[in-house]
């Protein structure tokens, strides 16, 4: 393996063995194999992949195409079938948070166990205990049994120690940054810093905004094999293109999970955390409100986002995504790349106003969806959805979504 290349996989794949009752495990073994009583299942099957020193890999897939079996591969909590797989460096897994804590054992004590399970040793982990526990914030807890705690102090531990370990390769299966409010901006943070410092990065999402953003290949698993393995731009598009076919809708916008088309970072994903939106509304012509009419290419609108951030925090970013009545994407606007279109004062409160001249969209019922994200449009704090409808008519009787710009020739 070349010593740029940190995992590689050739024909890797792994089978379960599905029974019908438990007698027929008994059968199996008491025939050793001379009969079958079981029906095969391959989670994963076929997959040939190298991932090189500082890449960040995206995966997308249907849940059950084996995203997160080949995720458990590659960290060695699941051993192979059939297949090699060869991993080079020490592997750092946000998947189960928390799986190996002893319930009755401490805070302190749940730290020393897991974080020698993720391979440190008995002085790195005195090194960095302290540090551990001032980042997971819960130091009031930490000699109390961590079966006392709640889900969220049991997560910010578990995420405080599998951070900790100064990983090669760090695995992130579903969520960028985990629990909320101020912690879920911290595992934010000490993510992108792991990337920024060339780690590794294999990153499971639904979100193909985020995978878009954030990866420079993806790998896109269907029912167990590899689909298509390109750049991030080229297998999300295809992916969101594959989904919307087979449910007979058109494609979803850049930004959507694809599974459920909301626009831009997913909603399943943005609970309000450091900051919130306070208020959306609208203006074409004289009409303000959330309820407006407009008039295809005759209209302006202009659409305001009030909302309210903790002032320690870089100035967030803004999102807008524009459906139909069908559901379907038609667009989504951020207002990263415009840092003077995001107004913010000294006590947090801030606002921003998009504008849409001369209104492109054709006759029909439309929804707007606000987000409030973070300086990089990865990290949602805050969403409204379907905030505000529009409703447009139009002259003349073209038909679609869109008015494309365009011009007739004169004939010669």
């Amino acid at each position: 393996m070349s010593s740029d290349i940190v995992i590689s996989a050739t024909g890797l794949a792994k089978r379960y063995e599905l029974y019908d009752c438990p007698s027929d495990r008994l059968k199996q073994m008491l025939w050793r194999g001379q009969r079958k009583f079981f029906r095969e299942f391959w989670a994963i099957r076929g997959i040939d992949i190298e991932v090189r020193q500082g890449e960040v890999l995206g995966i997308v897939g249907r849940n059950g195409a084996g995203k997160s079996t080949l995720l458990q591969l590659i960290c060695g909590t699941l051993a192979p079938t059939a297949g090699t797989l060869r991993v080079n460096g020490r592997i750092a897994p946000l998947l189960e948070l928390g799986a190996g804590f002893n319930p009755d054992f401490s805070g302190r004590e749940n730290i020393y166990l897991n974080a020698s399970i993720l391979g440190m040793s008995a002085a790195e982990i005195d090194a960095c205990c302290e540090e551990i526990i001032d980042f997971s914030g819960i130091r009031d807890f930490i000699d109390q049994p961590v079966k006392t705690y709640s889900s969220g102090m049991y997560v910010r531990l578990a995420f405080s120690i599998a951070i900790s370990v100064d990983p090669d390769i760090l695995v992130v299966d579903e969520a960028l940054s985990v629990g909320d409010g101020e912690f879920a901006r911290k595992s934010f943070d000490r993510i992108i810093a792991l990337k920024d410092a060339g780690k590794t990065i294999l990153f499971c999402s639904h979100s193909t905004y985020q995978v878009d953003v954030l990866c420079q290949r993806a790998l896109w698993l269907e029912h167990g094999q590899a689909r298509m393995l390109d750049s991030a731009a080229r297998v999300t598009a295809a992916y969101n293109t594959a989904l919307a076919v087979e449910s007979g809708a058109a494609a979803p916008a850049a930004g959507t999970s694809g599974e459920a088309a909301s626009g831009v970072p997913d909603a399943a994903m943005a609970p309000p955390s450091s900051g919130r939106i306070v208020a959306v509304h609208g203006q074409c012509g004289d009409t303000c409100g959330t309820h407006l009419q407009a008039k295809s290419l005759a209209s302006t609108l202009a659409v305001t986002v009030d909302f309210m951030i903790d002032p320690s925090l870089p100035q967030p970013s803004v999102a807008f995504g524009i459906e139909n009545a069908a559901g379907i994407t038609v667009s989504s606007v951020f207002s990263i790349g415009h840092a003077d279109a995001v107004v913010v004062d000294a006590r947090g409160r801030g606002h921003a106003t998009v504008v849409f001249p001369r209104l492109p969209l054709m006759k029909g019922e439309y929804r707007f969806s606000a987000f409030l994200v973070c300086e990089l449009g990865l990290h949602p704090y805050d969403l409204a959805t379907q905030c505000l409808t529009l409703e447009v008519s139009q002259d003349g009787a073209a038909q679609g979504i869109v008015e494309l710009p365009h011009e007739w020739r004169t004939a010669a």
